[in-house]
C-alpha cells in the first residue's frame, strides 16, 4: 500500500494538470487570453492553490496551452521559406496561417500581443517574422510580391482575420480561404495597382526589421 500512494499522488497530481490545460486552451480559444487564472480554475474544478503550483503565472499557461500552435505556425513558415518558388512558399504561408489561427483567435491575441517581455511568444514571433521578412524579400526579388509591400502588412492581415472568429464554426475554414485569396491577391505585383497608404506600425517592424524592397 504504501508503495502505491506515491504512485497514486502523481496520477491525482497529473489528472489536475490535464484538467487545468483542457479548461485553459478551452476557454483562450473562445474568449481569447483576458480569460483570469480563477476563471480557469472554477472550470477545471480544482483550486487556485493547485492551478498555480502548476503553472505559477498566466503567461506559462497560455504559452503551454498554445504549445501546439506555436509548433504548427513554425512548421508552415519553414515549408514556405524551404519552397524553391518564393511566391508560392509567401502565398502557402499567409493561407495556412489563416486558416489554421481562425479557430483560435485567442492564440492570434496572444501571439500578436504588443507585450515585449512575453517571454517564449516574443521569442517564437520574432524568429517566425524574420523568416517570413526574409521570404518576402525574395519573393519581393522575383518579381511576384508587390515592392511597396511591408512586414506589418501580415500583421494586418492576421490581426483583421480576427473577426472571422465571428462566423459560425463550420463556415470559418472556408471564410478563412476566401479571406487569405483575396489578401493573396491584394499582395500580387500588378501594374494594376495603385499606391498604397501608409502602413501603421503594428508590432512586426520593431521585433524584426521591415521587408524592404529589393535594390
Amino acid at each position: 500500500m504504501a508503495d502505491q500512494l506515491p504512485h497514486m499522488l502523481r496520477a491525482d497530481a497529473q489528472d489536475n494538470r490535464d484538467r487545468v490545460m483542457d479548461a485553459a486552451k478551452a476557454l483562450f480559444s473562445e474568449h481569447g487570453p483576458a480569460v483570469t487564472m480563477r476563471e480557469i480554475a472554477r472550470h477545471a474544478g480544482v483550486g487556485p492553490a493547485t492551478l498555480y503550483r502548476r503553472f505559477p503565472t498566466k503567461q506559462v499557461l497560455v504559452e503551454e496551452a498554445f504549445a501546439q500552435e506555436l509548433r504548427a505556425c513554425r512548421d508552415i513558415v519553414d515549408d514556405g521559406a524551404a519552397d524553391p518558388d518564393p511566391w508560392r512558399g509567401f502565398c502557402a504561408v499567409i493561407e495556412r496561417t489563416v486558416v489554421l489561427n481562425v479557430r483560435n483567435h485567442g492564440f492570434v491575441e496572444a501571439f500578436m500581443s504588443e507585450d515585449r517581455e512575453a517571454g517564449g511568444f516574443a521569442v517564437h514571433r520574432a524568429t517566425l517574422f524574420r523568416k517570413v521578412a526574409a521570404l518576402a524579400r525574395r519573393a519581393q526579388a522575383s518579381g511576384d510580391l508587390r515592392r511597396d509591400f511591408v512586414l506589418d502588412d501580415v500583421v494586418l492581415v492576421l490581426v483583421a482575420a480576427r473577426g472571422l472568429a465571428s462566423l459560425p464554426l463550420d463556415s470559418r475554414p472556408a471564410a478563412a480561404r476566401r479571406y487569405a485569396a483575396l489578401a493573396i491577391d491584394g499582395f500580387r505585383a500588378s501594374t494594376a495597382h495603385g499606391t498604397l497608404p501608409r502602413a501603421p506600425k503594428l508590432g512586426a517592424a520593431v521585433t524584426t526589421g521591415r521587408a524592404k524592397k529589393p535594390s
